[in-house]
């Protein structure tokens, strides 16, 4: 039995269609996603309900011919189990309760035992279970930076100016927090391959908030260090690293992790990603996901660029970011439909 292609891709084989997938295509503008939260009751519950979690995950992959599923979770798991209180305000984002200074981010707990991630690797079990063989399971954690973002800033964009303020100034504690969040993510992402992933995708969506100094220290080294932690446990499994924003910085991360793919943001010009990255790793994106939810000529347009500017062989179509609430389904639809005519 063949490979899924996302693995072919990823483990550098020729494959036979660019393989696709869309950050956020478990999600709110999906109706029966819609459905299965109420019966949740709310966002967290949802998140630590194995089967209705399992559920959500594969929704997508009954309405779209895509060649992933992603996890349904959320990146902030791991300051939850790491004994913060978490909250989901609706139409607010998420709160976090904070976290500074060396006594308090030491008092942290380790992420070995913890039941929130007991209930995350139940759903990848129960979604394993029922995936098709030729399509690849991800799963996922937030990058240390942008996990620390809301632990000290506790959410909003406010919360990031106070974290990015604590990253400048480097206090110790901060040093410390970054430490913890590497170990609790390593032992995330094993316990996730554990259970069936097939991939891993590292997420820094507030890269793009610091500045090219600290990239290296803050971003670069930090997933380097998650990526090497899992090949020395799990080796085999392939990386995703999507530092979002991080512009020409993506290439410093790249040397620095070297995970087989870099996911790059809708504004990466990808002629640029193809002579900078392309030859040591796989490029992921870059759809803009304003196109999607828009549909028309431009998403037309728009497919056809991100397919024109990079091979298939080294190539994962997906969005710039997230799939947008409002998007139509039928839009989905047609970017997949429209992406396997160009690729013959």
């Amino acid at each position: 039995m063949n490979d899924p292609p996302l693995l072919d891709v990823l483990n550098g084989k020729k494959v036979l269609r660019r393989p696709v997938w869309f950050m956020r295509q478990a999600g709110r503008y999906l109706p029966e996603y819609r459905e299965v939260r109420a019966r949740a009751g709310s966002f967290l519950n949802l998140c630590y309900a194995p089967d209705l979690a399992a559920e959500v995950t594969l929704q997508p992959l009954a309405r779209f011919d895509l060649d992933a599923a992603i996890l349904f979770a959320d990146i902030l798991v791991v300051p939850q189990a790491m004994g913060l209180g978490l909250a989901f305000e609706e139409g607010e984002g998420p709160v976090v309760e904070k976290i500074s200074g060396l006594e308090r981010v030491g008092a942290l707990r380790p992420l070995d035992e913890a039941k929130e991630v007991g209930l995350i690797c139940e759903t990848v079990k129960a979604a394993k279970e029922r995936l098709a063989a030729n399509v690849a399971l991800i799963g996922f954690c937030g990058a240390p930076w942008t996990v620390a973002s809301y632990m000290i800033g506790g959410g909003g964009e406010s919360g990031r100016e106070v974290a990015r303020a604590v990253a400048a100034e480097g206090p110790p504690w901060f040093d410390l927090l970054m430490e913890r969040l590497i170990d609790a993510s390593v032992t995330y992402l094993v316990r996730q391959i554990d259970a069936g992933v097939d991939v891993v995708q590292i997420f820094d969506s507030w890269a793009g908030d610091l500045p090219g100094y600290l990239q290296e220290k803050i971003i670069a080294l930090p997933i380097g260090r998650i990526v090497k932690g899992l090949r020395d446990q799990r080796p085999g499994i392939p990386v995703i690293v999507f530092a979002r924003g991080a512009g020409a910085g993506h290439r410093r991360i790249g040397e620095a992790t070297k995970a087989e793919c870099l996911g790059v943001e809708t504004s990466m010009p990808l002629d640029w990603a193809r002579d900078q990255l392309a030859g040591s790793h796989v490029i992921q994106g870059n759809l803009d996901p304003l196109l999607v939810e828009c549909g028309g000529d431009a998403l037309t347009r728009g497919i056809e660029q991100v397919a024109a500017a990079l091979p298939r062989d080294r190539h994962i179509f997906n969005l710039g970011h997230g799939m947008r609430p409002g998007t139509p389904p039928e839009h989905v639809d047609l970017v997949i439909k429209h992406l396997r005519k160009l690729d013959g």
